[in-house]
């Protein structure tokens, strides 16, 4: 009793050491969120201190807004190299799983991007993929492509080219998830299959892919909430170009609030932002009961 009553007494001292952390998150966070929804209905600018409630005026013209709806569009073929990237770090860790030489070197290779710098990334893909003496143009050059693609020069493969670079980026990361959860699977349930008379391509169907099934959801769903969120990397190779053909919703309100300097718009565009990832996780919470399998 006397020891209970004594950590219940020094109870305070843990409010102490976490309240450095509590504050951060109010100052940084939690106050910036609510002044951006209060200026989400005001026409708040930075050349014009003088604002004026303006109520559900942002909201109208954010549905009206025919880049809001491009970026959504961008947004959306961003997003599709979430799911290529998972199919590719599968692959790749199943492979990785067996024994295969130099198997810590090649790991390490896979996950180096993911630990470098986006701008550094940014910067080699940008000399890949340069259009007159880049090695990638000068490949397709010599197979007899006499035209290749602009890449991020073109608005029309800009775009694509972006996931290029996402899905290289976020291999590594996503196939030392799968290799632990691969690692994780009963040899004694692959060796039953085999003997069952399954071949390889049955066992990884029908057993390996249902066992990694929670991870690969909980990839899934951080990889699209970290993809909606990206900025760095699209900043640094094309800043949104050319004519707006990579500007997704984190770069849109980016552009509005630091280019244009309409605070007001800016925040309701984020606030929509919020949405989509508040959405998303939702689908996490109710779908790791439906979707996922052991």
């Amino acid at each position: 009793m006397k020891r209970n009553s004594w950590i219940r007494k020094q109870g305070w001292v843990g409010y102490v050491f976490i309240l450095p952390n509590m504050l951060g998150i109010l100052a940084f966070f939690i106050l910036p969120a609510l002044y951006s929804f209060f200026m989400m209905f005001t026409d708040y600018q930075f050349a014009n201190p003088n604002w004026t409630f303006t109520g559900l005026d942002n909201i109208q013209r954010l549905f009206g807004d025919d880049q809001f709806y491009a970026s959504i569009k961008y947004t959306i073929i961003f997003l599709m190299s979430v799911p290529v990237s998972l199919a590719i770090a599968f692959l790749v860790a199943l492979v990785l799983n067996r024994s295969v030489y130099l198997k810590g070197l090649l790991r390490g290779m896979f996950f180096l991007p993911y630990i470098s710098s986006g701008v550094a990334v940014a910067f080699v893909w940008m000399l890949l993929f340069q259009p007159s003496q880049g090695p990638i143009n000068e490949v397709l050059r010599f197979i007899g492509i006499v035209s290749p693609p602009g890449w991020f020069a073109d608005s029309s493969s800009a775009m694509y080219a972006i996931d290029v670079v996402q899905i290289w980026f976020m291999l590594g990361y996503n196939m030392i998830i799968y290799l632990a959860a691969l690692q994780e699977i009963s040899t004694e349930q692959l060796e039953a299959a085999r003997i069952d008379g399954a071949g390889k391509v049955t066992i990884t169907w029908r057993i390996v892919w249902p066992l990694v099934s929670p991870t690969t959801f909980m990839l899934l769903i951080t990889g699209l909430i970290m993809t909606v969120k990206s900025f760095s990397l699209i900043q640094a190779i094309t800043g949104g170009g050319p004519s707006g053909s990579t500007t997704i919703l984190s770069l849109f309100v980016y552009k509005t609030a630091f280019s244009y300097y309409e605070m007001g718009y800016a925040s309701t565009i984020s606030w929509f932002l919020f949405a989509v990832i508040l959405v998303i996780t939702i689908i996490q919470w109710v779908g790791q009961k439906r979707w996922v399998h052991y």
